[in-house]
Parts: C-alpha cells; sequence; structure tokens
C-alpha cells in the first residue's frame, strides 16, 4: 500500500513536471511574440464557454420539464379514459 507521503510526492513530482513543460519547450523553440491585442481573446473564450453551458443546461432543463409535463397528463388521460369505457 502507498503511503500518502509517497502519493503526495508522486503528484508534486508530476505537477512540477507538467508545469515546467512549457517553460522547456519556450526556451527550446522561441516563437515570436504576439502583440498585446491578442491577449484579451483567449480571456472571452472562457466565458463563451460559460455562457454555453448555462444554455446548454437551461436548454436541458426546459426540456426535462417538457418531458414531466407530458407524463403527467399521459397519467392523468389513463384513468379518464378507463372510467370513460366503464
Amino acid at each position: 500500500m502507498i503511503s500518502r507521503l509517497a502519493r503526495l510526492s508522486l503528484a508534486t513530482l508530476i505537477s512540477a513536471t507538467i508545469g515546467i513543460t512549457p517553460v522547456s519547450v519556450m526556451a527550446a523553440d522561441p516563437a515570436p511574440v504576439t502583440p498585446p491585442a491578442a491577449a484579451p481573446a483567449p480571456a472571452a473564450t472562457p466565458t463563451d464557454k460559460a455562457a454555453e453551458k448555462k444554455a446548454k443546461k437551461a436548454a436541458k432543463k426546459e426540456k426535462k420539464a417538457e418531458k414531466k409535463a407530458k407524463k403527467k397528463s399521459k397519467k392523468k388521460a389513463k384513468p379518464a379514459a378507463d372510467a370513460a369505457t366503464q
């Protein structure tokens, strides 16, 4: 069984490696400097994703409510049909 200290050490080592990787890539292959105007574009992407996620969630909730209403109306219609046949 791996001890907590060993797990923590391994996790720290892995995260440090992942964190250093982009720095080593930049050192090996220097890319042209991007203008400061290009920086806000990636910042706008997460808000777009968040808005998209909220819209999907709202659509899913609406669809679920619609399905539930249909099911309820079907359930109510069934006893009425049974009563009409008797």
